[in-house]
């Protein structure tokens, strides 16, 4: 019975390069593989599997597309986006390949970019992960702050102090803090007077950077 190819048996290195780059299973079932054996294959780029099979180029590929797209949404998000809105515009950047690029690939494409201590880390606020290109250290406060801007977009002094059963000072200053670090937006003019601040990281306004 002729063997099937694939990681066990790598018949044609030509071909698994190809499954590497298209299918986002195969990725996942030989980063499996090589866990269970104690080996990293993204390691170095000089290593037997990165120059065998192009894995150490396709994730160098990933990271610096990665690095693109969070710089050109800074001014947006303060360096705080969140990362199915990154893995989407990231699907977009590829389109010949849209579908071939899965959440896990970016989770290791960033942690190979936080090992270089490039300041790139992914955080959970709540059930939702954010991918920070920025060194801002976010603290408890500002961590409950961008969990429950989660529920609208924004948040305002009022609800942060209800919700939270904050004072206003706290409040206050944790919204200051988010502010001064651009990753809120003032929202000011309602008829009821009450200032929004929005947070483009977890609100659903997608950020159109496809194709800049």
């Amino acid at each position: 019975m002729r063997r099937r190819p694939g990681i066990g048996g790598l018949q044609n290195a030509a071909t698994a390069r190809n499954d590497i780059r298209k299918n986002p299973a195969f990725r996942s079932q030989f980063h499996e593989m090589c866990a269970k054996v104690g080996v990293d294959p993204l390691a170095s780029n000089k290593g037997f599997w990165a120059e065998l099979l192009g894995i150490g180029d396709f994730y160098y590929e990933l990271g610096v597309q990665i690095v693109d797209i969070c710089l050109a949404t800074r001014p947006h998000n303060g360096g705080l986006i969140n990362l199915q809105e990154l893995c989407n515009v990231l699907r977009q950047r590829r389109k010949s390949d849209r579908g071939a690029v899965s959440e896990d690939d970016c989770l290791r494409a960033i942690s190979k970019l936080k090992a270089l201590g490039s300041g790139f880390e992914v955080i959970s606020v709540g059930k939702k992960k954010l991918v920070r290109s920025v060194p801002t250290e976010l603290n408890k406060d500002h961590n409950e702050i961008l969990e429950l801007a989660q529920a609208q977009g924004f948040v305002t002094v009022d609800e942060v102090e209800r919700r939270l059963s904050w004072t206003s000072g706290r409040a206050i200053d944790a919204l200051d803090t988010l502010l001064d670090a651009g990753l809120a937006m003032i929202d000011d003019g309602h008829r009821d007077g009450k200032r929004r601040y929005w947070f483009p990281c977890v609100s659903s306004i997608s950020t159109s950077v496809a194709d800049t």
